[in-house]
């Protein structure tokens, strides 16, 4: 039986999982909080996968046209941002536009906001795409 590396290990951990969005937590089980974060890194450069947040990733796959790495969400950044938060335990909600859109108006909201219950001050971003929070008083 060979020994895995901590690399391969991780690897192997991403790619088996159907999430889409990682915490850095995730893998401290399987070495220590430096050599975890080389790894992440690694991935980071190899287009495995993207920061989105501090100590959050999403999967990553190459654009097809720039070769460039993007999210592997298939509902892109709405879908990474929303899961981030539910694997971050934050209670949310869709915003205003949003729910009018799902109740059938037309305007489809341009940007992904949520509402936000109790206090929340990360940020979630990737690329030019940033999540916005509406913060809702409980």
């Amino acid at each position: 039986m060979t020994a895995q590396t901590l690399g391969s290990r991780i690897r192997d951990k991403i790619r088996k999982s159907r999430r889409m969005v990682f915490l850095r937590d995730d893998f401290a089980a399987l070495g220590g909080y430096d050599q975890v974060g080389r790894v992440l890194r690694q991935l980071e450069v190899q287009g495995r996968l993207v920061r989105i947040g501090k100590g959050l990733y999403a999967k990553a796959r190459p654009n097809r046209i720039t070769g460039k790495p993007m999210l592997a969400a298939p509902g892109g950044f709405d879908q990474a941002a929303k899961e981030a938060l539910n694997r971050l335990g934050v209670q949310w909600e869709p915003a205003s536009a949003e729910k009018a859109y799902q109740a059938g108006r037309t305007q489809i909201p341009a940007r992904v906001v949520v509402r936000v219950k109790g206090p929340f001050h990360r940020q979630i971003a990737y690329g030019k795409y940033r999540l916005g929070i509406e913060q809702v008083s409980v």
